[in-house]
C-alpha cells in the first residue's frame, strides 16, 4: 500500500524544497506521512470549495500549489478562515502538501511549462539558481511576433478569454520573460536581460508604469489562469508515476475574480 510519504518523496525530487523562496512554506504541511494513500486531489488553493470536494471524494492527500497554512498560526480555531479550513481537513484526516515556489522554479515546473506553451525557444531560468532551476523563465521567438498576437497565443494556451495588456499591441517582440502568479518583482531582471515582453499573472499598478517606461510589453492573464493549468498537469504527472492512485485536479475550484 502506498503512503503519503511515497508521494511526498516524489514531489520533493520533482520540485526540490531548497528551490523555494525564503518566505515560503513548502513540503508536507499537514498530516501523517505513514498513512496509507489511495486518492489524491491537486488544486491551486485550499478553499472551502476545494476542501469540501476532497472530503466528499475521500481524498487522503491534497497537493495544493499555494500553502495551507501559509503563515505561522498561533491559534487553531474556527475564528479564522485558515483555522476553519485546517480543522475541517484534520477532522477528515486529509494531509496537505504544497510545492509552491519550488514548483514555480524547477525544471518542468510552472514557469517552464508556461514558456513552452508560448512557443519560446532556448528556455532557461530568468534568475538562475543553476543551469536548469531558477526564478522565472526567459526564451526567444523564432520570428518576431506582435505583442497582440502573443496575447492571442497566451489566451489559447491557458484557455482564457481575456488578458490585460500594457504596451502597444503592434510592438514586435522576440525575447520574452515569464513569471507566473504575482511576479512583478522580476521586471528588473527582464529589463536587464533585454526582453521586449513579459508574461505575469498579476502585478501592481506601478509595475505597469515601470514596464511602460522601459518599453516592455506586459501580458497579464490573472493569477489563477497563470498557474491553474499546471495544477492539472501535476495531477497527470502523479497519475502516471503512481498508477494505483486515483488522482484528479479539483473540479470545484474557480477563479475568485470575475471578468465583467
Amino acid at each position: 500500500m502506498l503512503t503519503i510519504q511515497a508521494v511526498s518523496g516524489f514531489l520533493q525530487d520533482f520540485a526540490p524544497l531548497d528551490l523555494a523562496e525564503d518566505w515560503d512554506n513548502v513540503g508536507l504541511l499537514v498530516g501523517d506521512r505513514d498513512r496509507p494513500l489511495r486518492r489524491v486531489m491537486t488544486c491551486l488553493t485550499v478553499t472551502f470549495a476545494s476542501a469540501a470536494e476532497a472530503i466528499d471524494r475521500g481524498a487522503e492527500l491534497i497537493v495544493s500549489h499555494h500553502p495551507m497554512p501559509f503563515h505561522a498560526i498561533r491559534r487553531l480555531t474556527t475564528e479564522t478562515t485558515a483555522g476553519r479550513l485546517l480543522l475541517d481537513l484534520i477532522e477528515a484526516r486529509i494531509a496537505v502538501y504544497s510545492p509552491h515556489t519550488s514548483f514555480d522554479s524547477t525544471r518542468g515546473g510552472i514557469n517552464h511549462r508556461l514558456a513552452d506553451g508560448l512557443g519560446l525557444r532556448g528556455v532557461s531560468p530568468l534568475v538562475p539558481i543553476d543551469r536548469e532551476h531558477g526564478t522565472g523563465r526567459i526564451g526567444w521567438m523564432e520570428e518576431p511576433l506582435e505583442l497582440g498576437r502573443l496575447a492571442e497565443r497566451l489566451k489559447a494556451f491557458l484557455a482564457t478569454d481575456r488578458v490585460q495588456m500594457v504596451g502597444n499591441r503592434a510592438q514586435p517582440v522576440r525575447l520574452v520573460a515569464v513569471a507566473c502568479g504575482a511576479g512583478g518583482e522580476m521586471l528588473g531582471a527582464a529589463r536587464d536581460a533585454g526582453c521586449e515582453a513579459m508574461v505575469l499573472g498579476e502585478t501592481r499598478f506601478h509595475t505597469y508604469l515601470e514596464a511602460e517606461a522601459a518599453n516592455i510589453g506586459l501580458l497579464l492573464p490573472g493569477h489563477f489562469a497563470s498557474e491553474r493549468f499546471a495544477v492539472e498537469c501535476l495531477a497527470g504527472i502523479l497519475a502516471e508515476e503512481f498508477p494505483d492512485l486515483e488522482v484528479w485536479a479539483s473540479e470545484r475550484e474557480k477563479d475568485p475574480v470575475e471578468w465583467v
